[in-house]
């Protein structure tokens, strides 16, 4: 990837937080590179040297720095909202790293060669697939040595190295330290109780979390997820182990803290890259509020408000289901029969915070009962053939390479329509351009009668129309009664007066 060195040494000696993450800084005196927001005495220009990832410094034989903490960055490819290939492989790399096969399995999951795939990789990121995993895996573990107190065979384990040797000849060669002295730098930290962990996961100003936590709330299933103290919580089940953890935002720095309970560290990589997807902690601002701010009517709202994520979610059957049970149906009315549906058939768990159950899975509601929770019975049909559906395979919410086949393929469910679908690419794909045009809230916000005119009016936020509609939901729930008769009677009278100009015409 081609960088515009002015841009990247502006950010360097600025420390612009808004530039964390998008590149790194290699000081070629000292052979470490940095974060552009590190607080270390500044390197003059011509000892500088940038890079477009993490992994390009290291293959150049650069070590990271232990003042800044490459390993904490919050992670930004240029190219993120585009469905590129090279996206789609960081995404499958984040969920499993380099299954058995390596990169040529990678490569088979794409529908590409592996020699291809490595030359878009050394073009967008400067170094290979397995680098770029290996240089995961590798600030996974020291981030696993500084915020935890797990022993170090466990670290190993949880960051997803075969054994405990391979594990401290890869910290010693990239860190020029032993696991152990790593953690003895570290400022000393109250020890967590067992399975309990502690994250600071960091992200680029800004961040809305009053309007992410406003949105999750409204939405929140009962004694699966619960909102109280500026915190979000949720209970959660992973390979058959049951925990929760709790987000809420870092007084200090640009990060949510994650206070997470789970008896499994070998899922802790998956469970924290899930998490920053869910919290949306990757976006780029920047580059969407210049998409945005050329429609007047989110100007206004954009900056007024700015920094508002996509929420995602922890489970994308969860979230579809969540889906069918609001269609046709208010929120308050949806948030009940959820509530419903989880006493009824979720598994029991005890947890702090109001969290009394785990989210049935789809073998449980493949053959319930649901229309005795008070859903009607087409909608019960519906949660039943989604639940089949997963249960047999035929859809499968983790590995997506091809979103639109599988989203194809959600609507082949009875009962799932275009909203649904475009609903669960928002937030259950981490689709940039996703909208639900149909939905009657988004074309209110912008006077519209009708989808075709709302998807005409959303073609100029591409490649970023999710995050205008969270933009655009935010005003709907803004106005007054009212003041939305008003503006759905505008709405018609234009399409009225429009249709009559084209009959005469």
């Amino acid at each position: 990837m081609d960088l515009d060195w002015q841009v990247c040494s502006r950010a360097r000696l600025s420390r612009d937080a808004r530039f964390d993450g998008k590149f790194f800084v290699g000081v070629l005196t000292t052979g470490i590179y940095c974060r552009p927001i590190c607080r270390a005495p500044t390197a003059k220009e011509k000892n500088v040297r940038y890079f477009s990832s993490a992994a390009e410094a290291a293959e150049a034989g650069l070590r990271p720095c232990l003042r800044c903490r490459p390993e904490c960055a919050p992670g930004t490819p240029a190219w993120l909202g585009t469905r590129s290939t090279v996206s789609r492989a960081l995404k499958l790399i984040g969920e499993s790293g380099l299954e058995e096969g390596g990169i040529e399995t990678l490569a088979a999951h794409l529908g590409i060669g592996s020699r291809h795939l490595r030359r878009l990789f050394l073009k967008h990121l400067g170094a290979t697939p397995r680098a770029v995993a290996e240089t995961r895996r590798l600030h996974f573990a020291k981030k696993l040595i500084d915020e935890t107190s797990l022993p170090m065979n466990e670290v190993a384990l949880a960051a997803g190295f075969g054994c405990v040797r391979r594990f401290n000849a890869g910290i010693r060669q990239v860190y020029n330290r032993t696991p152990t002295q790593i953690r003895r730098l570290v400022r000393q930290t109250p020890a967590q109780p067992e399975n309990e962990y502690l994250f600071r996961l960091r992200f680029r100003p800004p961040y809305n979390w009053k309007g992410m936590l406003a949105f999750l709330a409204a939405r929140a299933i009962p004694g699966v997820e619960a909102v109280a103290h500026g915190a979000y919580c949720r209970s959660m089940a992973l390979n058959g182990v049951a925990g929760c953890f709790a987000i809420s935002p870092d007084a200090v720095n640009n990060a949510l803290v994650v206070h997470l309970q789970f008896g499994e560290p070998r899922s802790l990589f998956y469970i924290i890259e899930r998490i920053r997807a869910m919290f949306d902690l990757n976006a780029d601002w920047a580059a969407i509020i210049e998409t945005l701010r050329s429609d007047p009517m989110l100007l206004g709202p954009a900056e007024a408000n700015p920094g508002l994520r996509v929420p995602g979610c922890w489970n994308g059957f969860e979230l579809t289901v969540r889906a069918i049970l609001g269609q046709q149906m208010t929120l308050k009315g949806a948030t009940a029969l959820a509530g419903n549906l989880v006493r009824t058939f979720g598994q029991r768990f005890a947890g702090a915070n109001g969290l009394t159950h785990l989210f049935p899975s789809p073998e449980v509601l493949a053959d319930a009962t649901l229309t005795g929770i008070g859903l009607p019975r087409t909608r019960a049909d519906t949660i039943r053939a989604l639940a089949r559906a997963v249960c047999n395979g035929q859809l499968r919410y983790e590995g997506i390479v091809d979103s639109e086949a599988f989203l194809t393929r959600l609507r082949e469910v009875p009962g799932v329509g275009e909203w649904t679908s475009q609903y669960v690419a928002m937030r259950a794909l981490g689709e940039p351009d996703a909208i639900p045009s149909s939905d009657l809230a988004l074309q209110r916000a912008l006077g519209l009668a009708n989808s075709h005119d709302f998807s005409k009016r959303a073609e100029a936020w591409r490649p970023w129309r999710a995050y205008a509609a969270m933009y655009l939901w935010e005003i709907g729930a803004g106005m007054s009664l009212e003041a939305r008769r008003r503006t759905k009677s505008a709405a018609v009278q234009e399409s009225t007066s429009r249709h009559h100009a084209a009959a005469s015409g």
